[in-house]
């Protein structure tokens, strides 16, 4: 059973996955349609991040799956006999 620091932990993960999928499709989806001086813009970074930060993300998710793979293979190997 999970304790109540695990429960707190994902349920944070939850909200802040929640709340980071809300800001970013407001951002991609309706921003677009919404007028230039409207005050809504001034909550959202420009347009070209919302390819760049995601890309950077993907980069930076690629390469922790890398190392975890290669310090799992590197602690697997057998060390070599010798006859």
């Amino acid at each position: 059973m999970a304790t109540g620091v695990d429960q707190a932990a994902g349920m944070s993960l939850v909200v802040f996955s929640l709340v980071l999928f809300t800001y970013y499709s407001v951002w991609v989806i309706v921003l677009p349609f919404v007028d230039s001086d409207h005050f809504l813009h001034k909550y959202f970074l420009p347009r070209e991040y919302s390819v760049i930060l995601p890309g950077i993300a993907a980069v930076i998710l690629l390469i922790c799956i890398g190392a975890f793979t290669v310090v799992i293979m590197w602690k697997n190997r057998k060390p070599k006999k010798v006859d």
